[in-house]
């Protein structure tokens, strides 16, 4: 069965994962692990990209 692409524009930094929670290897004192939310810094976290203008070229 072919699968649909998408109609929006995925950022090509993030893939349109544009926060990820990566642990830091320790833990909180409720015994959960200590996590960072980092977001892409291209997108700004949405995980779409703009669409590039044109470049005009002069003949």
């Amino acid at each position: 069965m072919p699968q649909h692409a998408r109609n929006t524009r995925v950022c090509r930094n993030c893939d349109g994962f544009a926060t990820a929670a990566i642990t830091t290897g320790g833990r909180n004192r409720d015994g959960s692990r200590t996590t960072l939310r980092v977001t892409c810094t291209t997108c700004q976290g949405t995980g779409t990209a703009r669409i590039a203008r044109r470049q005009e070229v002069s003949v």
